[in-house]
């Protein structure tokens, strides 16, 4: 027992020191994806934490010690109020398939805070049936990309072209879900709000001629309400329970504001930008972006010691628009399978930590939705854990603390996309509790 609370211990103080360089390094944070200019941008990842280290199941997954962000129904099983937070640390490498070079940046931000809580009445308890709720706050999309491009042109000499865009879209969400007997129903809706910042600066080259700087750029920002639906069903098999899920993201029409600059411009001797003449300028320009729907299925086995399971996504980026126009995208399907393995039985002794570590790995594949000159495969594999982070005298009370931890080594292209490779290490850690955690016991 002194070694288990010894370890739990030597957790929190790690977990601290992640907390502290996770908000130390946001601010450091350089990430440069080239395909985030196409499109609302790179998408974030939308599971939580124990998700991910399972290759991203989510349909049919719901926990009591966790907040599942993909299918509101999961709120349905709640039974204490719990916090969940969680952040990444992501590492990308881009390659080139036509020349050896490559470029390496590192990103880190907060993935999610989420808090849920249940509200079923005592007279529905005790019928079977719970009803939960949870809110919270998430990024779904990142645009930050800085590219440069250097040419030659006839009677000029050369030409340096700077592609370079900012921004993205959070999620500001309040979901429920009500669980009555083997269903769960559940429906999450929300406020998204963002922008989307890019600019194009040309810079002609000439020993002789002095030729203007040219910058075009474009600033939108963006804010609409969404709405998702999910459903769970409980099926009771020899050893062990089957759950089958489903959800949907409806389709999204986001309020947009524009402006639209076209100027002449020169560096200062501090780098700073001298605009010289404006060639053609307008704001307030409005108008939609329309963000298309997407759907999942999928289920998951639970046993004693085994939790798999398998999901399929689809979403319709075929229905995508900007102002109007569409991008380079295309219809997408995403193939997720994992599993998780709890070793603890009920006579583990308690000085047993690792027996009550939850192990997981997962895979998922499918083409991206960013399309230029071809598709490109969107793939990886995920590995994760969860650390109970309390004592066990205070787990038979039905308290916890969890740190959450997931590795995914993924890639974008192969060797036969014409277009840039790119492989992402991304690291995601979080911290579950509950309520109960934060009182204190009047008996030990």
């Amino acid at each position: 027992m002194h070694s288990a609370n010894l370890t739990t211990a030597r957790l929190k103080k790690n977990i601290t020191l992640l907390i502290s360089i996770l908000i130390y390094t946001v601010s450091q944070a350089q990430e440069n994806s080239p395909y985030s200019r196409y499109g609302i941008g790179e998408l974030v990842p939308n599971r939580n934490v124990v998700n991910r280290g399972m290759g991203g199941i989510a349909a049919g997954y719901s926990d009591y010690q966790s907040i599942n962000l993909s299918n509101p129904a999961s709120l349905g099983i709640i039974n204490t109020t719990i916090f969940d937070l969680a952040g990444e640390v992501s590492r990308r490498t881009l390659k080139s398939n036509s020349a050896p070079s490559r470029y390496t940046s590192t990103n880190t931000f907060i993935s999610y805070l989420q808090v849920g809580f249940p509200i079923a009445s005592k007279k529905m308890q005790q019928k079977g049936n719970n009803w939960g709720v949870s809110f919270g706050l998430r990024p779904v999309t990142q645009i930050n990309y800085k590219i440069e491009k250097n040419e030659r042109l006839t009677g000029i000499d050369s030409l340096n072209t700077t592609y370079e865009g900012t921004g993205g879209i959070s999620q500001a969400n309040i979901s429920t879900g009500i669980k009555i007997k083997k269903l769960s129903l559940g429906v999450s809706g929300g406020y998204s709000f963002g922008s989307k910042d890019y600019s194009t600066v040309l810079e002609l080259i000439n020993d002789s001629v002095l030729y203007y700087k040219s910058n075009s750029a474009v600033k939108t920002s963006l804010s609409g309400f969404f709405v998702n639906v999910g459903a769970q069903y409980d099926i009771k098999i020899k050893n062990g329970s089957l759950r089958l899920g489903a959800y949907a993201n409806l389709q999204q029409k986001l309020k947009a504001k524009r402006e639209n600059l076209n100027e002449t411009f020169s560096f200062d001797g501090n780098g700073g930008i001298v605009a010289i003449d404006t060639v053609d300028f307008k704001s307030n320009v409005r108008g939609n972006i329309s963000v298309p729907a997407s759907y999942s299925g999928g289920f998951t086995y639970v046993s004693k010691h085994w939790l798999y399971g398998a999901d399929i996504d689809i979403t319709e980026w075929n229905s995508y628009t900007f102002f109007g126009v569409k991008d380079a995208v295309q219809n997408t399907w995403e193939l997720r399978a994992g599993g998780q393995y709890y070793p603890a039985k009920e006579n583990t002794p308690a000085n047993k930590y690792w027996n009550f570590v939850k192990y997981r790995a997962g895979i998922y594949y499918g083409p991206d939705y960013i399309k230029l000159n071809e598709s490109r495969p969107n793939y990886g594999v995920t590995l994760g854990a969860g650390f109970p982070l309390t004592s066990f005298q205070r787990l038979r009370f039905g308290e916890f603390v969890t740190l959450n931890t997931g590795i995914e080594i993924g890639a974008r292209g192969d060797k036969k996309s014409q277009s840039l490779r790119e492989n992402i290490a991304r690291f995601s850690f979080g911290i579950s509790m509950n309520a109960r955690w934060f009182q204190k016991q009047r008996y030990e």
